[in-house]
């Protein structure tokens, strides 16, 4: 069974990981998108990203609890 991806649209020049991570409701709250991307359960175009403030812009895919969200 193949997860629909999520396409999100940010209107800003980029979004934050854990901001992305809550807006798309993949996290619950702030302090599970924390730990998710702490606990390295979270990719960014296939890698492991610990920063969670990196900055996500449009065209990437982020990865995390069996779902994928695209960003544009």
């Amino acid at each position: 069974l193949v997860q629909a991806m999520i396409e999100f649209k940010i209107t800003d020049e980029y979004i934050e990981l854990i901001k992305l991570l809550k807006a798309t409701q993949v996290a619950e709250n702030g302090a599970m998108a924390k730990a998710l991307v702490e606990n390295g359960e979270v990719l960014r175009n296939g890698e492991i990203e610990t920063r969670k403030r990196a900055k996500i812009i449009p065209g990437e895919i982020i990865a995390a609890l069996g779902e994928t969200i695209k960003v544009v």
